[in-house]
């Protein structure tokens, strides 16, 4: 008679994760499904392969041609960077001041249900656009230049901070708001005191992200004539000018970069 094997008891024994669709027939049933939509996008949509053949030298001669980058226009390069930190500064404190009001509006535990449907209104509203279709909009409307690009980048951060800064005091420690009310405080006092002390570092490193965020959608706005530096850049590819134009995507790239370690500094002073 032989003994049985310690090791495969164990494996017998061993906790395996479950998986996230238990019913098996279900799951396979999802992945066919999702293999035949595929199939069905991939060849139903009109790829013009002949095109795309002809596009792949057009592509070499652009990348060609911006190498090496040129830097000699440097003036007119920070011009044009300058006009985009500008403009995602301005955007940054306006959208991050105004969604702090509709973040309160927009937080359920917080706010009675007419004024929550209609915060949570106005976020979802600011949030179901891509920045370009709104910079389109409002260029039509205040004309080209940086006011276009405040207005909608402004815009687009506020539905991003306000839905999350309203997520975070729904998850705020209810404690500190029932032990300033039991203290007799108003709504404004035990926001200020119990609320926002929650939600401050939350709040700071929202603001820096969002920064960094607007940083890189000021360049996209400003091809479609809402100023910064991707109206600099539109104008380069207009003229064929590809060895600038490669110059103010590197310095696109290391503002990104500088940005990025600054506002990871400031996280972790903050937490």
């Amino acid at each position: 008679m032989t003994r049985p094997d310690p090791s495969e008891k164990s494996d017998a024994r061993a906790w395996r994760k479950p998986p996230f669709i238990a019913n098996p027939l279900l799951r396979y049933g999802l992945l066919a499904l999702l293999a035949g939509y595929l199939s069905w996008a991939l060849t139903t949509l009109p790829f013009n392969w002949e095109r795309i053949g002809e596009g792949l030298p057009r592509a070499a001669r652009i990348f060609g041609g911006g190498f090496p980058p040129n830097f000699s226009r440097f003036d007119l390069l920070l011009t044009g960077f300058t006009e985009s930190l500008q403009i995602a500064i301005l955007a940054t404190l306006l959208g991050v001041l105004l969604s702090i009001p509709f973040a309160v509006m927009a937080a359920r535990n917080i706010a009675p249900l007419p004024i929550y449907l209609l915060g949570r209104t106005v976020i979802i509203v600011s949030r179901s656009f891509h920045p370009v279709i709104v910079a389109i909009l409002f260029v039509a409307a205040v004309g080209f230049g940086p006011l276009a690009g405040i207005l909608t980048l402004t815009l687009y951060s506020i539905g991003f901070v306000g839905k999350l800064l309203a997520e975070e005091i729904e998850e705020i420690d209810w404690g500190q708001v029932e032990a300033m009310r039991s203290t007799g405080a108003g709504y404004l006092a035990t926001l200020y005191y119990a609320v926002f002390p929650q939600i401050l570092p939350r709040q700071v490193g929202l603001s820096m992200y969002q920064l960094d965020s607007n940083l890189r959608a000021s360049a996209v706005v400003g091809i479609v004539g809402a100023g910064g530096i991707g109206s600099t850049l539109m104008n380069a590819f207009g003229r064929y000018d590809y060895d600038f134009a490669f110059a103010i995507l590197l310095v696109i790239i290391a503002v990104i970069l500088i940005s990025e370690g600054v506002s990871g500094w400031v996280r972790k002073r903050i937490w």
